[in-house]
């Protein structure tokens, strides 16, 4: 296998790219980076939300009314 290349070996031919693909390039990019080549369920496997990720000190159904009464959809 050959050297691996590195993103300053990149980098010439990047500057070359219109700037809208250069975007398109660095979102790409950052979307291959950050799942790291792993799907979401390994991803989830591998590092399970901890105890208290989804938890909250209020009422699941609390909320509070108060000033949406100018929101209210005519009838």
């Amino acid at each position: 296998m050959g050297t691996p290349l590195s993103a300053q070996d990149l980098l010439p031919l990047v500057l070359k790219l219109p700037h809208e693909e250069q975007v398109r390039l660095a979102r790409l990019a950052l979307r291959a980076a950050s799942s790291g080549g792993a799907s979401d369920a390994q991803a989830w496997r591998a590092e399970p939300p901890g105890n208290g990720e989804f938890s909250s000190d209020d009422e699941p159904l609390a909320w509070d009314s108060e000033g949406w009464e100018s929101f209210d959809a005519p009838r």
